[in-house]
């Protein structure tokens, strides 16, 4: 997978039977992920343009280009949507798109290495940094939030964070 493209979207399923499918949109603003195509497969090798019908459970209602029947549709069934970094808006100094974080090493305000990010996850509060630690068995959770992690410096490839007393083992 290119760098220069983010994920924005997953396709959840059939949706009907005239080739739609329940499209989950990964945007901030959800109904935008159909201005930010054409959107890519993962490996690259198929792209779509996006028109979104109704707000369905978990998502969207969508037709794909080239996807004409129900078969086709559910043969997508969890496939990840990616668009070209370019297409998608400039973020402010203080928000990141979750491709940008993983992968970066996290360092404490000592300069001691916590891991690296594997994921960053959203269960609904706010979004938790999972940390994978060499020689460790599990990932740690580490909550994003500016007093926790003041230090997110993408040019170098590190955050540091500041984790509560017993967080990190």
């Amino acid at each position: 997978m290119s760098g220069s493209r983010v994920c924005v979207g997953a396709i959840a399923g059939a949706y009907g039977v005239r080739g739609e499918l329940r499209l989950k949109s990964f945007c901030a603003e959800p109904r935008a992920i159909a201005e930010y195509g054409p959107l890519w497969s993962e490996d690259g090798t198929r792209s779509f343009e996006v028109t979104l019908g109704a707000a369905v459970a978990q998502g969207f209602a969508a037709r794909l280009s080239g996807v004409q029947t129900r078969e086709e549709a559910e043969a997508l069934r969890g496939m990840r949507l990616f668009a070209e970094r370019d297409r998608l808006p400039d973020l402010p100094e203080d928000e990141f798109y979750h491709a940008d974080l993983i992968g970066l090493e996290v360092f404490d305000t000592g300069g001691v290495s916590l891991g690296r990010v594997k994921a960053v996850l959203n269960h609904g509060a706010s979004d938790l940094l999972e940390l994978v630690r060499p020689g460790q068995k599990g990932a740690v959770l580490l909550p994003f939030t500016r007093a926790i992690v003041p230090t997110v410096d993408l040019a170098a490839g590190r955050i540091i964070a500041d984790p509560p007393e017993g967080l990190i083992e």
